[in-house]
């Protein structure tokens, strides 16, 4: 590594990498071994590595306890049952301690090599660093096509203009990830979280390998999941603080189109054509009333923010520095 590097790495004193596991046993030696080799090559750098086991059934559980004897650097979380790679990945955020937080793949498929590139990119001053899978290897049909069509449009309603959202491998100051709470399928839009509170975020290209051990835990299947959280996202990123400017407007929208049915359809009974004759009332009505229940949605939701930020006594905006303060 050059002088440059190293001069950046010193803003770095330590690093956790948070690995969520999920019946990987053949892995996880051969991973834990590349992970030595890549921490060594940076020994100004203080690295702790945090597997949280999710429920495996394979023997991980037995390999992972072997590998934390042998290194008191590797600490372990168990999960009782399966509760999903967010859930795993959360774990593993609010138990580390380290200064920057690099999560990562059980699976071999990203390079532990590409660590001190990330810690690279910290340096500099980004808060929030996220891997770019630029020569992914793969299923082209099954997940490649399906990944490029929900990051264009993740990158499209978020307004964070990233490649590759679902590359686990990312690293963040800790001060930025530290508070953010992962549900569902979250953990891929923790940039997006990053951004919204203000943090540096930047992408790195980084080393895809071909999964030549286990079985892949994610399909096509996941596309709709995704697509769910990102609707989530979308409302919390830009409506949580006033969720009656969401429903608000969808809910004009609908009394407007309403009120316009079933003043097409008294217009139309004047011209001769009966009520009966035509679905505007109903359709109207159906309208209208979906148009009030989504005010009322509105209302309900501005009780339910205020009671949020009131009993967890936190304020609707964060501040990056004080001066003068008492």
């Amino acid at each position: 590594m050059n002088s440059g590097s190293e001069q950046q790495l010193e803003r770095v004193r330590s690093a956790s990498i948070v690995i969520p596991v999920y019946n990987e046993r053949d892995n996880l030696k051969p991973l834990y071994e590349e992970l030595i080799r890549s921490v060594n090559r940076i020994p100004e750098v203080d690295f702790e590595m945090i597997f949280v086991d999710d429920g495996s059934r394979d023997g991980s559980t037995e390999m992972l306890k072997e590998l934390a004897l042998r290194d008191k650097r590797v600490r372990l979380a168990f999960f009782k049952r399966n509760f999903g790679q967010t859930a795993a990945m959360s774990c593993g955020i609010q138990a580390a301690r380290g200064d920057v937080i690099i999560p990562m793949d059980a699976d071999l498929q990203n390079d532990p090599a590409d660590i001190s590139l990330f810690l690279s990119k910290i340096g500099e001053g980004h808060s929030c660093v996220s891997g770019w899978r630029r020569d992914r290897k793969d299923a082209f049909l099954t997940r490649n096509v399906p990944s490029w069509i929900a990051n264009r449009l993740i990158s499209l309603l978020t307004r964070v203009r990233l490649h590759d959202y679902g590359c686990s491998m990312k690293a963040y100051r800790r001060d930025i990830i530290q508070d953010v709470e992962l549900y569902g399928e979250m953990h891929r839009f923790i940039p997006a979280y990053a951004a919204w509170v203000g943090a540096n975020v930047c992408e790195v290209a980084v080393n895809h390998r071909p999964r030549t051990r286990g079985e892949s835990k994610y399909g096509i299947a996941r596309v709709w999941k995704v697509f769910l959280d990102l609707i989530v996202v979308k409302f919390l990123t830009k409506y949580f603080n006033k969720p009656m400017h969401f429903f608000g407007a969808v809910g004009i929208v609908a009394l407007f189109l309403g009120s316009f049915a079933e003043i097409a359809a008294v217009v139309l009974r004047f011209m001769g054509l009966h009520l009966v004759q035509t679905p505007l009332p109903v359709v109207g009505a159906m309208f209208l009333i979906v148009g009030v229940q989504f005010l009322l949605f509105g209302l309900i939701a501005e009780v339910l923010m205020r009671t949020y930020y009131e009993s967890r006594h936190v304020k609707p905006y964060e501040i990056r520095e004080r001066i003068n303060f008492e």
